[in-house]
């Protein structure tokens, strides 16, 4: 029993750690075009981001579905503080530009499918830089099992502890404070498919070192014991908008 508590305490303490840093919130969309009607909603929301600097809003980051998951746009909006994004001020100007560009209506002709999600993040300096440097992505949603969203979200820093000892892009992390039914996501930056490719050239033996490191059983193992944490999971790979 005295080394089952030891090791419990040690692991909740990173939980409480990495959570710490998720400060920054943010709104996220999921959207599916109607279809043969994706590039008109990408053009409609161009229009709308031609016109944020109106507001005292952030552009949002966006992505374009290749593969995976049904939505076809991503769109992830820094809002800094429920407070401060529902200003009256604010919504007045947000809504000034929507009914500028008829931005509702339009949405409606051409949406198929739409979910939002707010969650917290790194700040918003870290996932700006990695953007920009960053034109392909890969998604990993997750619905956790009942009482397993501690577990969940230290598995995921785990996992970036085995990405960083392999010299790998890490993951940013962003945990669900309300909205659709997705308590984590987290979100992987590469240049291109290629980048997100080379880890197949990774030979088994590190690849066990390092998740050892991270305190997995094995690289084998990482996916299985994952999957003791979660109801669903949904994966894709996408591209930024052009």
């Amino acid at each position: 029993m005295r080394k089952f508590i030891f090791c419990l305490t040690i692991i909740v303490l990173p939980i409480q750690s990495g959570a710490s840093d998720l400060n920054t919130l943010y709104k996220v969309t999921f959207v599916r075009a109607a279809p043969g009607k994706l590039l008109d909603l990408i053009d409609l929301y161009k229009q709308q981001m031609a016109a944020i600097h109106q507001t005292d809003d952030e552009a949002p980051f966006w992505m374009r579905h290749s593969q995976g998951d049904q939505w076809d746009l991503m769109l992830i909006a820094p809002i800094g503080s429920y407070p401060e994004y529902y200003k009256a001020s604010r919504i007045e100007k947000r809504n000034q530009v929507d009914h500028s560009i008829n931005f509702a209506e339009k949405q409606k002709q051409i949406v198929a499918w739409q979910e939002d999600l707010f969650v917290y993040g790194a700040d918003l300096s870290e996932v700006k830089n990695a953007f920009s440097k960053s034109s392909y992505f890969h998604v990993e949603v997750f619905q956790a099992l009942p009482g397993k969203h501690a577990e969940l979200l230290q598995q995921r820093e785990m996992e970036n502890i085995y990405l960083e000892t392999l010299n790998r892009p890490q993951n940013l992390i962003f945990v669900r404070d309300q909205g659709a039914g997705w308590d984590l996501f987290t979100l992987g930056f590469y240049r291109d498919i290629k980048h997100f490719a080379e880890s197949a050239d990774i030979p088994a033996d590190q690849e066990d070192a390092a998740a050892k490191k991270a305190g997995f059983e094995a690289a084998n193992r990482i996916g299985t014991y994952l999957r003791t944490l979660i109801n669903r999971h949904q994966d894709t790979l996408a591209g930024a908008v052009n």
